[in-house]
């Protein structure tokens, strides 16, 4: 949390003139962005390209619906609201304003004194409008969604014009399971410094609003173990216990096998569960928890690849409650009741839906690479394919190897699913048009030989053979 307490150092002008004369620039179609910070030129590059934000707009939209709230969501919009009330006068006397935002980016309280709150309601920054980065543009609040961090921007470096004379700071509140957004809390100064005590408060607020989320999280996982337990005596089949994005928190013996993780291990806290690797069994995990939400009697089945198996292996999925509250799944191999999950490709295609965008999101005529401090954007033909090393995703490119802006290849996947790319591999996503040569192994395993300056290969995974086949007409 070390960047947030330097917030309080954020200019208040209207941004530096190399600042706003790069955002005319970059409005007028121009790439080449060298002043702008890479989280700002970033977050331009999807108001312009994906969003497709007018720069020019004056007002946010008003949300479009309101979202069904957990009680989980509640405690922390009510947390929130009285860390925000505390700082309320102080905010105000600086010319500002304190938000709390749903994972919508819909406006749901806000503070400051009256002369502020007028000022503010200008733009529409008042409760019920939406100020997601989709909506509204690079700003504090949205862009603090779109990152996993605090977020500051400053004059200039807010999308719309009409927003360059506020400095913005805030903080996502996430899931600790899912790692989706569930509030934001924001600082909105109109042509006046942050309050020296930002960084602090915000990082504060942050760290007192997740302790709960933490300590629910591993009661959670608790609940999960004793469900499998008592399912275990009454089932012959391989059985094991997920949470709601997918993370196996307990597998008996032979589930363990299937899915590559310890056998008979609880895996209690959210931050030590085993990934099983099955992007297939994580989708299936998410479209079963956005069904299950929604209709606590739903039960469900599909076929996925399990480790060490020839053939697609049919499970199962129960979900789990605890005081109304869907936690996890018991999936069951060998089950095939309920309704019938569908195929998809990866978790970005199967998350549950999250009522966020008033506009349409559409795939990427750019990708998005970092060099240095520099943004480096690349036209579609130009990468080979993108791989998944570590914590970050690379580029393998006709300018060599750039690290992505995007830090998940499921997410990378789901944008360029219509542009020509194709997942073969959990860690590999292949442009089809580079593809040169494939390479079969001596037990029938494909290889790509990639079309660039090193002959790179890209293995193919089993699972993934007869979509490779079907793209290229094999």
């Amino acid at each position: 949390m070390r960047d947030v307490h330097r917030l309080q150092s954020v200019p208040t002008s209207r941004g530096s003139g190399s600042v706003l004369a790069a955002w005319e620039r970059f409005v007028q179609g121009e790439d080449h962005v060298p002043d702008v910070r890479p989280l700002v030129a970033i977050s331009w590059h999807r108001c312009r390209e994906q969003y497709r934000v007018d720069p020019h707009l004056t007002r946010a939209p008003v949300a479009v619906a309101e979202p069904d709230h957990t009680p989980e969501q509640e405690v922390v919009f009510a947390e929130l609201g009285f860390r925000a009330a505390s700082v309320a006068h102080e905010v105000g006397s600086l010319g500002g304003v304190v938000t709390v935002t749903d994972a919508t980016g819909r406006i749901v309280a806000e503070w400051g004194d009256q002369a502020t709150l007028a000022r503010a309601g200008e733009s529409r920054l008042a409760p019920w409008f939406c100020w997601s980065e989709c909506a509204a543009g690079t700003n504090g609040m949205g862009t603090a969604m779109e990152a996993h961090g605090p977020v500051a921007i400053r004059g200039a470096e807010h999308w719309c014009r009409a927003f360059h004379d506020w400095v913005c700071a805030g903080v996502a509140v996430r899931d600790v399971v899912t790692r989706e957004p569930i509030a934001v809390l924001g600082i909105c100064c109109w042509r006046n410094p942050l309050p020296e005590s930002a960084g602090g408060w915000l990082a504060n607020a942050l760290t007192m609003t997740q302790y709960p989320l933490k300590r629910r999280a591993r009661d959670s996982g608790a609940e999960l173990v004793a469900a499998c337990a008592q399912a275990r005596a009454h089932s012959g089949g391989a059985l094991a216990a997920v949470d709601t994005a997918g993370k196996v928190v307990i597998a008996d013996d032979m589930a363990s096998v299937l899915l590559g993780v310890p056998a008979c291990t609880p895996a209690v806290d959210p931050t030590l569960r085993w990934n099983p690797g099955l992007p297939e069994l994580i989708a299936a995990v998410r479209y079963a928890t956005g069904q299950a939400a929604h209709d606590s009697d739903w039960v469900g089945s599909t076929q996925i690849f399990a480790r060490l198996a020839d053939e697609p292996t049919s499970i199962g999925f129960r979900p789990v409650f605890s005081s109304g509250h869907l936690i996890g799944h018991l999936v069951s191999f060998g089950a095939s009741d309920g309704a019938r999950v569908p195929q998809v490709e990866g978790p970005a295609d199967a998350r549950p839906a999250r009522p966020r965008p008033t506009r349409p999101r559409v795939g990427p005529r750019r990708l998005v690479a970092v060099r240095g401090n520099r943004l480096v954007l690349l036209r579609l033909p130009e990468v080979s394919f993108a791989e998944s090393r570590g914590n970050g995703v690379w580029l393998s490119t006709d300018q060599g190897r750039l690290r992505a802006a995007s830090v998940s290849l499921d997410k990378l996947d789901g944008e360029l699913a219509d542009a020509g790319f194709l997942r073969v591999h959990r860690r590999y996503v292949v442009n089809l048009d580079r593809i040169r040569e494939i390479e079969r192994g001596l037990k029938g395993e494909l290889s790509l030989v990639m079309d660039g300056h090193a002959d790179e290969m890209v293995p193919v995974s089993r699972r993934n053979a007869p979509a490779v086949r079907r793209a290229l007409d094999l």
